[in-house]
């Protein structure tokens, strides 16, 4: 687990956060939150491929392509997503109503929203949220925001921590939410990351997406893509390293630092899934292409059966090949190996002898592994998912009311 600290977007230097009240939470928890740096930050951000995205979605996107940024307004309780026009309206308002507050352009400002989809926004509390968040700003308020952006989580997703760069020392961390609606391209996920290395808006980008790719986008709950997803990552160049400008050794030392930051943040995901009394790491290798094993991965991980076999500590190794053989990827069975934990199961178009006394204890572990063998090639891919329980029928059934 990713657990180096939890000073989350805080830590870099130069930034601030709060979580406050707003009253857009029926619960009356936490609801909304900001993050904030007095120095512009070079920006890039990944967001959901669903069709049907979130008002905050298009305007995040202008504020990407604009490449600099201040500021991160978020509030959990309503989505904001199919409200038309007047979503769109109150989308941009929050922008503006935060540029006020700070004292900087609304177009600095990154929107993101959470919670139920086809509401508006109660604008009256939004704008009375958003003037205590900004009052409470403070350079210890990670933890405050991330508690506020939660939803359906049972618990906070942050981490952080610092490493060398060219001399200087470079801080970097994030908090998310997810735990329903969980699928790569993205998930009902919305993850913040802040660094003050200083790196030029393209690289950034880059950056950001080649991590996403190997994380967030590795990850599968329930296999439902949302409308609101986002991971925005902010740069202020305050630990005043060189400006990474080129792919050279810099470079890849910040991309190997963002990349424990995301997977970090992914594998919380994972384990906090809605209802999850198992965290699963489905591990495939001896694939001829990262494609073809990421299918795999991702059939094995999304298998209603295979999911409820492992709640019900059920060792159906015949749910797990059978996903295997319909991912639509290149594989023979007569080559593939499948072992749970260190305990092969599946080996080479047959079931496999094992101890069955071990093959049980493995089973009411929490955390499994399922380790794919295709025997075909040299490439390989890892996601992360979790068990299906009555309880995730229970929370999702109960959702709305």
């Amino acid at each position: 687990m990713f657990k180096e600290n939890n000073a989350g977007v805080t830590l870099a230097k130069g930034f601030k956060a709060s979580g406050i009240k707003a009253g857009v939470k029926k619960s009356g928890k936490d609801d909304m939150a900001v993050i904030f740096t007095e120095k512009a930050a070079t920006v890039a951000g990944t967001f959901t491929t669903n069709l049907v995205a979130a008002a905050p979605v298009f305007v995040s996107k202008d504020v990407v392509k604009k490449g600099t940024a201040h500021a991160i307004v978020v509030n959990a309780g309503c989505a904001n997503a199919c409200t038309g026009e007047q979503g769109m309206k109150d989308a941009k308002a929050m922008a503006a109503l935060t540029a006020k507050e700070l004292g900087i352009d609304a177009s600095d400002v990154f929107v993101a929203s959470t919670g139920i989809i086809g509401q508006t926004l109660p604008m009256d509390k939004i704008e009375a949220g958003i003037k205590l968040a900004v009052a409470a700003l403070n350079e210890n308020g990670s933890d405050a925001a991330s508690k506020a952006i939660v939803t359906t989580d049972t618990y906070q997703k942050a981490g952080s921590f610092s490493f060398e760069l060219g001399g200087k020392t470079v801080s970097i961390g994030g908090i998310a939410k997810g735990s329903g609606m969980i699928h790569p391209n993205m998930a009902t996920m919305l993850c913040f990351i802040t660094t003050d290395a200083a790196i030029s808006h393209d690289l950034l980008q880059k950056a950001l997406s080649k991590c996403v790719g190997i994380s967030f986008n590795m990850v599968s709950v329930d296999g439902d893509t949302s409308t609101n997803d986002m991971v925005l990552v902010l740069a202020n160049g305050m630990a005043e390293n060189a400006m990474i400008t080129e792919e050279n050794a810099d470079y890849e030392k910040f991309v190997a630092a963002l990349e424990k930051v995301c997977v970090g943040l992914a594998q919380l995901v994972a384990r906090d899934g809605e209802g999850a009394t198992k965290f699963l790491e489905v591990n495939v290798t001896g694939a001829t292409s990262f494609e073809d094993a990421k299918k795999v991965a991702m059939s094995v991980a999304k298998s209603p059966l295979v999911k409820t076999a492992f709640f019900g500590q059920d060792a159906n190794w015949g749910r797990i090949i059978c996903a295997v053989g319909y991912a639509g990827a290149q594989m023979v069975p007569e080559k593939t190996i499948v072992s749970l934990n260190e305990v092969v199961v599946f080996d080479k178009g047959m079931g496999a002898a094992y101890d069955e006394e071990a093959l049980k204890a493995i089973m009411e572990e929490h955390d499994i592994t399922v380790n794919i063998n295709l025997g075909l090639g040299e490439d390989k891919a890892t996601v992360w998912t979790c068990d299906l329980s009555y309880e995730y029928v229970k929370i999702n059934g109960e959702y709305h009311t």
